[in-house]
């Protein structure tokens, strides 16, 4: 964990650094690759909390994510379709499923798995 926090900290150092400004033709092309990046990440970290987190599974994943994400892209491009909005939906449908889980399994670990259940089956009148 400390190596992926030193790791944004440095990122964000270099951005500062050395601002790079990305043609608009590209736009959609960074876009797409960014929340294909982001949606790695997050189920990365879920991974992680569940104790199933395999680094090989992250790198292809992330790399597999932006490739997909950019191709359909391009094929939206070249079709005269805008087929990036479809891939931004489905990541960030997979970002929302995974920071739920993130956050069901941070609060079982916090409340107890106990009183999580009896707050949610439990009916409020």
């Amino acid at each position: 964990m400390l190596v992926a926090l030193f790791g944004l900290i440095v990122g964000i150092a270099i951005g500062a650094l050395f601002p790079i400004t990305i043609p608009l033709v590209y736009a959609r092309y960074t876009a797409v690759a960014v929340i294909g990046l982001f949606d790695s990440v997050i189920g990365a970290l879920r991974a992680n909390m569940q104790r199933k987190y395999n680094t090989s599974i992250f790198v292809s994943g992330a790399i597999l994510n932006m490739v997909l994400a950019m191709t359909l892209t391009f094929l939206g491009d070249r079709l005269s379709l805008d087929l990036y909005l479809a891939v931004v939906v489905v990541f960030t449908i997979r970002i929302f499923k995974n920071m739920a889980q993130l956050r069901y399994g941070l609060l079982t670990k916090a409340l107890g798995r106990s009183r999580i259940e009896r707050e949610i089956l439990t009916p409020k009148v």
